[in-house]
């Protein structure tokens, strides 16, 4: 194998920082060309100077008179702001982009990239789940790979490498999250700190928000939607507390393949990087003794709404996704400023979904008008008190 050249866009965050731990593992496997970050600039410049990448891109303008003369001796392009995150992926020398970028923010470097022809390892579910359509239709145009990186797409990926058989049906795993088992009256008093305490994974704080809401599985039901080309009756969502089985496929003789291994993201992200091999690392092995019980429970759609409104919004399409998207971006971040409760997150995705009508035939340019408008209706939602 070839040495890689990789951009890793978002590179100070959870998935970003265990990118490069990946790297430092395997240097004369993989090179850092371009480190992207959005306000965490000390640890970008700590990066940067340890990867020397050709390009380094801070997208809040206001810290790149700090990022410029902390790199003043080095040979390293400095860059800022969101045009230049876009035109950081078009470096002629890349070979993979690794999105690691929380959010909506997300999709236009994706789309760039694949326009110039890099593979992309994807981490950012948002960019399915906004246009998933859209950006699978130019994978397909532009032959490039799209390698999952969340855990459970990578185990749905993993157990379909060689496999010719059609897929009946995934089942997503999922933790349940810190509030599992709980009631909705017993969710009305849950506070911001409750909700940042997952069980099993060590993540930022929005992923960590939607996991304690569910909405990160719903989201992940659209990604895996566009990732493998399933219809929603074929994928469903079971919550399995020990997260050792990742995901799992069920093919139409009704046999199944599962993934399995400890809840480590660094996994996920070496075979994605060095698909289609896979490298001898020196990660914590599983041992079942150590797990002698793994235990499965229906997904409560009901208590957490927020799975129920993205299986909806996926099966009546159209611009539902992107609209789905964005409320739960304002929404998680209101609940983070301690602005709504935990259950009027649900209700902020649910009246802004009502309040913007749907439409198809989306372009780009389509989708981030409606990311803007639905943006503008759940912070009114917000400030109106309409929800709590």
């Amino acid at each position: 194998m070839e040495r890689k050249n990789i951009a890793i866009l978002g590179s100070t965050g959870s998935i970003g920082t265990q990118t490069l731990d990946v790297v430092r593992a395997f240097p004369d496997r993989f090179n850092v060309s371009v480190l992207t970050a959005g306000n965490n600039v000390e640890l970008l410049i700590e990066q940067a100077l340890v990867f020397l990448p050709k390009i380094v891109v801070v997208v809040n303008e206001a810290h790149y008179p700090k990022l410029k003369e902390a790199l003043k001796e080095t040979s390293i392009l400095v860059l800022a702001g969101q045009e230049a995150l876009i035109q950081a992926v078009e470096l002629d020398e890349i070979d993979i982009v690794l999105n690691a970028i929380v959010g909506f923010a997300g999709l236009k470097s994706t789309v760039r990239a694949i326009q110039k022809g890099k593979d992309i390892a994807l981490a950012n579910k948002e960019t399915l789940v906004v246009a998933g359509e859209l950006v699978m239709g130019l994978v397909k145009q532009h032959n490039v790979k799209m390698l999952p990186v969340d855990s459970e797409h990578s185990a749905i990926f993993q157990c379909l490498v060689g496999e010719p058989s059609p897929i009946e049906k995934i089942y997503l795993t999922a933790s349940g999250g810190p509030f599992r088992g709980r009631t909705r009256e017993e969710l009305l008093t849950v506070t911001r700190d409750q909700a940042l305490k997952h069980p099993n994974w060590s993540m930022g704080a929005k992923i960590t928000i939607d996991s304690a809401s569910l909405m990160n599985k719903g989201l992940e039901v659209i990604e895996a939607k566009w990732l493998f080309d399933l219809t929603v009756d074929q994928i469903d969502v079971i919550v399995h507390p020990q997260s050792i089985i990742h995901s799992i496929v069920q093919f139409q003789d009704g046999s199944m393949k599962a993934q399995m291994g400890l809840p480590d993201m660094k996994l996920p992200i070496q075979y994605a990087l060095t698909y289609p091999q896979r490298f001898q690392n020196d990660f914590k092995r599983f041992n079942f003794l150590d797990y002698p019980s793994l235990s499965f429970e229906k997904a409560d759609m009901d208590t957490f709404r927020n799975l129920k409104l993205a299986y909806q919004a996926l099966a009546e399409g159209g611009n539902r996704c992107c609209v789905l998207n964005a409320a739960n971006e304002v929404a998680v971040d209101a609940f983070l400023n301690n602005d709504i409760s935990f259950l009027g997150m649900s209700a902020v995705i649910e009246e802004t979904l009502c309040h913007i009508n749907n439409g198809d035939n989306l372009g780009l340019d389509d989708y981030i008008a409606i990311d803007e408008e639905s943006r503008r209706v759940a912070r009114q939602l917000i400030y109106k008190k309409v929800v709590n």
